[in-house]
């Protein structure tokens, strides 16, 4: 065996060796997203509107400092807390389950106040009905009126703890003692020692919740709030009032919570959907390519440990759209591999011996590779750049997974042939089945006819999208707050209607999937969860429920997803137009391209819109990976096309573009067949919160194989004729 097949060998024995050590087990090594463990992502939006312009440089961080130690004290176990932008604050916390005690624990501003109860009994009178008094508030405590003068006697910005206790003359009831420092306890002494016989009130943001009456001065610096407390209760009020008040109001601009059973849903139907596609994609290949399809198989088996190595020894979450991205990535890195065999193919056609077809396959395929992988991480790029979460996730999968098909499809599999020809000597040829002919179509004949099919499907598809509004937008962009529910027993969507409907939400949509009589979609403009998880237990006192997840997105997080979503889809179309004209070296090239992928996404989306779905963030994801497809499949007709011109000299530009759409027709049909088995599995299989995702890839991935063929290369010949005249 040769010394440079040796080293060839080591190398890739060493890359599984440490892709296994940082991959397995995957349970430690690869951390799992809410979406697939449960738990809740919120984005929080620092309200520094009242505060004056000095307190407001530092005040969001300040915020991100407070909200971290009450988390820290909640025990979150591996808690994500971030700054995003200059008053935004992104926190993740994987594993909780009980959502409105987290919302309240972080959202409360914590503003401790004490003020003096008023004995008026005629300005608590004219307060009630209706007359604004100055230096006097009227407040509940206790479902009773209270009358408090105005003035904030003392605050919470001395205290230097809060604990809970038990009430002892009473019931054991909790109460939050009070503790502070030196000078607030000089302070509180003062204030009872005035105010001997007058009630005083315990204030927190704005709500009474004690005002006992001062007996006598109390010089130890020691107060309680009394209340009906649960013991949960006054543990999350000491603890906000322990770790201190926000500098400003928090406001909830997004939330997304996902509950443990969806989450172990998800991890069963990706585990599922991903098992089914290898299934289906690795017995085509072997069936059709037959040894060559074999060594197929192993170098998209070592690209699928690339990945989950990847994921261990960055400590990358992986994500339920990740999980789509790693099955798309092994449909998507068989296009490398189909490329590679019918090149070989071709060699062997000719006559070439074995070795040397294996080499000029190998070199004439590679540019063509790394064009069309390119373009589609140029896409990938644009996805992380701008997306959030779990869109992320899919974008580092999928820029993973094509760099390691890339990779093994390139040099592994060309090193396992050499091995198999370097053991068996007598190997004089690569058996493959043909399934299609060659073909001589004059495709450019037609193209008119194809390109008004083209301009009336775009033209229904924007039609479309006017007509419907902002019901063609999901909650991402729209905003609103989306609510899943799962019952012990089947539920009928007219109660449901008819309940939320008695409880003053008429504007509630209710959805039911076919296929599960037990949950419901309910989507409302506004947060109403706790209304509607009130009025279902009320309605439907026999039919348990378990929340599986809410989303919640707010105007302002709403039209900043929409535009950063418009910036992914415009700079993605700008960055592959220019790569695309600059490895070509001309503009028609790339125009058409370009043209081709928005005539794809237009349509995919028509599609879509057509079948009552919406547009959310995971379709834009959709859009965008269908749109590097899309280019990847023009792009290997163009390299045709490119070879084509420096062979056939003398004849026409339309002669060349026909012969290379020929040509390459059983490739760009073989890779769609494949890519297509992969989709279908995560459309059936992958679990109802991808199933849009999947339907877009599914109906744009034979969109894309169309215009490849009838739209992107007619339309170089078009712009090269105009061009010329």
């Amino acid at each position: 065996m040769q010394t440079n097949l040796l080293v060839k060998v080591a190398v890739i024995a060493a890359v599984i060796v440490v892709m296994c050590f940082y991959a397995f087990p995957l349970n430690e090594r690869i951390n799992l997203g809410l979406d697939l463990q449960g738990g809740m992502h919120l984005v929080l939006q620092v309200d520094t509107s009242s505060l004056p312009a000095e307190a407001k440089e530092d005040a969001s961080e300040r915020a991100l400092e407070i909200i971290r130690n009450r988390i820290d004290e909640f025990g979150v176990k591996e808690p994500s807390i971030q700054l995003q932008g200059e008053n935004q604050i992104v926190v993740q916390l994987p594993g909780i389950t009980d959502r409105e005690r987290a919302l309240e624990l972080i959202g409360r501003t914590a503003v401790l106040e004490f003020k003096l109860v008023s004995a008026d009994l005629d300005k608590l009178s004219r307060i009630k009905s209706g007359e604004v008094i100055e230096g006097y508030e009227l407040k509940q405590l206790d479902k009773e009126p209270i009358l408090l003068e105005s003035e904030t006697l003392m605050r919470g910005d001395t205290l230097v703890n809060a604990d809970v206790k038990f009430d002892q003359g009473g019931f054991g009831q909790p109460i939050v003692g009070l503790k502070f420092n030196a000078e607030g306890a000089g302070k509180f002494a003062r204030i009872t020692s005035e105010n001997v016989g007058r009630r005083l009130a315990i204030v927190l943001d704005d709500k009474v919740y004690s005002a006992p009456r001062i007996n006598e001065a109390i010089p130890s610096g020691e107060a309680v709030i009394t209340g009906s407390f649960a013991v949960e209760e006054a543990k999350d009020l000491a603890l906000v009032l322990r770790v201190g008040s926000l500098p400003a109001p928090v406001i909830i601009a997004e939330e997304r919570t996902v509950g443990p059973l969806l989450g172990r849903d998800s991890i069963d139907a990706g585990v599922k959907a991903s098992l089914i596609g290898m299934a289906l994609v690795f017995g085509f290949m072997i069936m059709y390519y037959l040894v060559s399809g074999v060594v197929t198989c192993i170098a998209l088996m070592l690209n699928l440990l690339m990945i989950l190595g990847y994921l261990g020894m960055f400590h990358v979450t992986l994500t339920l759209p990740g999980i789509a991205g790693i099955i798309l990535t092994l449909g998507m890195a068989v296009d490398a591999n189909v490329l590679i065999n019918e090149r070989i193919r071709e060699e062997l056609k000719i006559g070439r011996p074995l070795q040397t077809a294996i080499n000029i396959g190998y070199q004439k395929a590679l540019s063509a590779i790394m064009d069309s992988n390119l373009t589609t991480l140029i896409a990938a790029f644009f996805l992380f750049q701008f997306g959030t979460g779990p869109i992320r996730g899919f974008a580092v999968t999928l820029s993973v997974g094509l760099i390691a098909s890339m990779l093994t499809a390139v040099f592994v599999t060309k090193v396992i042939l050499e091995l198999i020809l370097n053991f068996n000597r007598r190997l004089k040829s690569l058996p493959m089945l043909q399934m299609f002919r060659p073909t001589n179509i004059d495709f450019i004949k037609v193209k008119n006819f194809f390109v008004m099919v083209s301009l009336v499907m775009v033209i229904a598809s924007i039609g479309l999208f006017f007509m419907k509004g902002k019901d063609a937008l999901g909650i991402d962009f729209a905003g609103g707050q989306l609510q899943e529910y799962s019952f012990s027993k089947p539920i009928s969507v007219e109660d449901v209607r008819k309940s939320l409907k008695e409880a003053g939400l008429e504007d509630a949509s209710i959805q039911q999937f076919k296929d599960n009589r037990n949950e419901i979609v309910v989507r409302t403009a506004s947060d109403s969860s706790k209304l509607v998880q009130e009025q279902l237990k009320k309605s439907l006192p026999d039919n348990n429920f378990e929340i599986l997840r809410i989303e919640n997105v707010g105007p302002v997080v709403g039209r900043q997803l929409k535009s950063k979503a418009i910036l992914a889809i415009i700079w993605s179309l700008i960055g592959i137009l220019i790569y695309v004209a600059f490895r070509f070296r001309h503009i028609d090239f790339a125009v058409g391209g370009v043209i081709a992928l928005i005539h794809d996404v237009i349509v995919a989306t028509g599609i879509l819109l057509f079948l009552n779905r919406q547009i959310d963030l995971l379709i834009i994801t959709a859009l965008l990976t269908l749109a590097g497809y899309s280019i990847n499949d023009t792009i290997v007709i163009y390299d045709r096309v490119r070879e084509l011109m420096q062979k056939m000299h003398k004849a026409k530009l339309t002669e060349i573009v026909n012969a290379a759409i020929n040509q390459t027709l059983s490739r760009t049909i073989l890779t769609s067949l494949v890519t297509l088995l992969v989709v279908l599995s995560l459309f059936l299989f992958g679990g109802e919160v991808l199933n849009s995702f999947a339907l877009v890839l599914l109906v744009g991935f034979i969109v894309g194989s169309y215009s490849t063929i009838f739209i992107a290369t007619p339309l170089v010949v078009a712009f090269h004729r105009r061009g010329r005249n």
